[in-house]
């Protein structure tokens, strides 16, 4: 069709062209008596008629030469394939061309998706909320520019789908050549890495085969009170849905029930909190998600006024009431500087109950006292247990160290949603009857300021849980009144501390009183061999047995053992990470002579690969050209981390990442806390231990293609909505499946295309 209308155009154009050369002279003449006759002169004669004629015939035929939107599509199509061997430089852009065909076609106007200006925050930050304003006013999922609830989302979604689909097909060419550097960029990273239909995932266990393993083995012939992972069923609630064009479409409703607008799914099931036989060890904080067919299927209301949060840094010291309208913490821990109430802000002065006089002076404290700590070089990642308004971990970023923060849901109101508002690491969890969701041999530091845990209770299966996630060689400072006080209690309480750390091989390093603030802590260092637990005189607690796991730790019940420090250089764990900055790149010894793989190359090979390969993307896309005003942007979450790739490439932004390893994945976890990064266990098909608007961009990289054989994808799909904020960023890696696979339609508004990966702001389920 494009090329019989190219060479009637062509002929008829050769032919006018001789035509008009003959008929030149008359045609200027006749142009004279023309004017002559709109100036009154003379009457028009048939000949004008047939010059008009043989113009319009004329610019017919250039016309029929023009390139149609067909044949630009085919010749980006074929300049893609052609330059698919050439430099790198060329097929980038070649591939940026494509895109930018495709977002001129199916975005917003540009002037809408600019970065906003990074020197004039107070200005972004009432700009969007401006746009926050009319969201409320037009209803949730709208912003200024969106369409009423009246307009159809399908027919928006579906064109979408199909320049989505024209872009695949275009950008999958394969290249010849040796090197995958002679490749497109996201040819290349298929090339490298295996896209997610060629994974080879090889020895490398998971989450739920571990698990379901240690638990197996720990409760065999008992009847334990602790919950294991419940199942998943094909018979979940779903929201009204109807039909368009063959394509279902979710009309959602506002959750409507108590605290709707601090709703955590997992945590906040009444129902199963009631049929629990004990609360002795706290399982009524643990996690307890309703059944398969019970699930919640509605969107988490804003609170009232909600604002774009304050920027990163000046959010660690202030945010705004609104977001977080919870003021119990402000007169229940007025004494101790957590924070206060100025005005429409909550203030957090940097204290705590162990430093009320500030973090800084305490943190610099531990160093004095013990050198070897080293913050930021030999000590990277920490673990703040009962945390607060995660002070202690907000202030650690000055050193360079990444901190976990973590409290139960508790009377102490919303600690963790402050710390997240304050854009400080924190999830929601509790020493109770079950395993944190760690590796073993993960931390650098365990820290607990009057935590309120029994450490020895329970034939000290807590303070094993510290030990059994903390390096060898590993430190755990205790601040609490045991340490300085001479209360009988207090003292009892220490006398039980020390025979238990003494039965478990610690060596208090430092035990200090502060003058000034009468506070003091204590230092303890995990052993970095298993000749003390070889030699001890009485086995309490006992060694673990060889066989049982002490990385499994989803829904794993606690054991009153100690696990054996890995002596094999080929085990995690087994030898001290590179000091920091180094350790990010430093391929972990253990993987070296690892078998394991995930794209069917040597662990240590992928390893690299995978970080040269998200530093090469994050640079060329994210970073640059898909509108994401990074600005704007503190807590990041990796649903589906690999390596953690991806947050090393982040690592000169000031953010930080949550790297999720779900539990049906390879357990890939250990490499990324190797490397000094933070990272979680996590099942995709139930909500996530935060608070609802806690992070600013969520990043996906083929996630769903496990978790369709388990459960719906609405169900992560609505979780990502739940804990991402308005005017947050949501990027897919391999988002075509979101259309392949899901039974429902999300909404994206604006969409940017950037090297094969969606962006997407705000986001994501249209509500009715």
């Amino acid at each position: 069709m494009v090329l019989a209308k190219q060479t009637l155009g062509l002929h008829s154009f050769g032919l006018l062209t001789v035509v008009m050369m003959v008929l030149a002279k008359q045609v200027r003449a006749k142009v004279m008596a023309l004017s002559r006759h709109f100036r009154g002169e003379r009457k028009v004669s048939w000949h004008f008629w047939v010059i008009g004629a043989v113009l319009g015939c004329f610019l017919l035929s250039f016309w029929l030469l023009s390139p149609s939107s067909e044949v630009v599509q085919e010749e980006a199509t074929l300049s893609l394939e052609e330059n698919s061997s050439k430099t790198v430089h060329d097929n980038t852009k070649t591939d940026e061309e494509v895109a930018d065909v495709l977002k001129k076609e199916h975005s917003e106007p540009e002037d809408t998706h600019k970065n906003l200006d990074q020197d004039s925050p107070k200005d972004e930050d009432s700009a969007a909320n401006e746009d926050l304003e009319l969201q409320r006013k037009n209803g949730p999922g709208l912003g200024k520019d969106a369409k009423s609830d009246d307009t159809e989302p399908t027919e928006e979604k579906d064109l979408f789908k199909e320049s989505w689909d024209k872009h695949k097909e275009n950008g999958t060419a394969t290249a010849t050549g040796d090197s995958n550097e002679n490749l497109p960029l996201t040819t290349a990273a298929e090339s490298e890495l295996s896209m997610e239909n060629q994974e080879k995932s090889r020895n490398w266990s998971t989450q739920i085969i571990e698990s379901k393993e240690e638990i197996a083995l720990n409760t065999e012939g008992e009847n334990d009170e602790t919950d294991t992972a419940p199942t998943v069923n094909a018979s979940q609630t779903e929201p009204s849905r109807k039909d368009n064009g063959g394509v279902a479409s979710y009309k959602w409703k506002i959750c409507n029930r108590d605290s709707a607008m601090d709703y955590i799914p997992c945590l906040d099931n009444k129902e199963a909190i009631k049929r629990l036989p004990s609360r002795r060890r706290f399982q009524h904080r643990e996690r307890h998600c309703p059944d398969a067919d019970q699930f919640p299927m509605c969107l988490v209301p804003l609170p009232k006024g909600f604002k774009v949060p304050i920027r990163w840094p000046r959010s660690r010291h202030e945010v705004w009431l609104d977001n977080t309208p919870h003021t119990k913490l402000v007169s229940y821990k007025k004494d101790q500087n957590w924070v206060k109430l100025e005005g429409d802000k909550l203030v957090f002065p940097g204290g705590g109950t162990q430093f009320k006089y500030g973090a800084s002076q305490y943190i610099d404290s531990v160093e004095q006292y013990v050198a070897d700590v080293s913050w930021g070089k030999h000590t990277r990642l920490a673990l703040d247990i009962g945390c607060g308004v995660a002070s202690f971990g907000g202030f650690l970023f000055d050193r360079e160290v990444l901190t976990m923060s973590f409290a139960p849901k508790d009377e102490h109101e919303a600690q963790i949603q402050l710390a997240l508002e304050r854009g400080i690491p924190a999830i929601l969890a509790v020493m109770g009857t079950q395993r944190l969701p760690f590796p073993s041999n993960a931390f650098d530091l365990a820290h607990c300021a009057r935590c309120r845990i029994h450490w020895h209770g329970d034939g000290g299966k807590w303070l094993l849980e510290v030990n059994r996630i903390l390096r060898p060689g590993g430190y755990f400072v205790w601040s609490a009144t045991p340490v300085y006080r001479k209360h009988p209690e207090d003292v009892d309480f220490w006398k039980a501390m020390v025979d238990l750390t003494n039965a478990m091989c610690w060596n208090l390093t430092s035990i200090t009183k502060d003058l000034s603030s009468g506070v003091g802590f204590a230092i303890y260092q995990k052993p970095m061999t298993n000749s003390c637990y070889e030699s001890r005189p009485i086995d309490q607690p006992p060694l673990c047995n060889e066989d049982e796991n002490p990385d499994a730790a989803w829904y794993t019940p606690l054991d009153g053992c100690l696990h054996r420090v890995p002596s094999n250089v080929d085990t995690h764990g087994a030898t001290w990470p590179a000091p920091w900055p180094d350790r990010l790149d430093s391929t972990p010894k253990w993987l070296h002579n690892s078998q394991k793989s995930l794209f069917g190359q040597p662990a240590a090979t992928e390893f690299e690969k995978d970080t040269e390969h998200w530093r090469r993307v994050v640079a060329k896309s994210y970073l640059t050209g898909c509108g994401i005003d990074w600005g704007g942007i503190r807590n990041v979450m990796d649903l589906r981390a690999g390596y953690g790739g991806f947050a090393a490439a982040l690592l000169r932004v000031p953010v930080w990442v949550m790297n999720i390893v779900p539990i049906d994945e390879p357990d890939t976890l250990p490499v990324i806390f190797d490397r000094g990064l933070l990272g979680i266990y996590h099942d995709w098909c139930e909500s996530f231990s935060t608070y609802p608007r806690t992070y600013d961009l969520l990043h996906v990289d083929h996630l769903f293609k496990q978790l369709v054989t388990r459960c719906k994808p609405v169900l992560p799909l609505l979780e990502m909505d739940r804990i991402l904020r308005p005017q947050g960023w949501f990027t897919a890696g391999a988002a075509p499946l979101l259309y392949e696979r899901a039974s429902w339609q999300a909404k994206f508004l604006p969409v940017y295309l950037c090297n094969s990966a969606i962006v997407s702001e705000k986001f994501l389920l249209e509500d009715s």
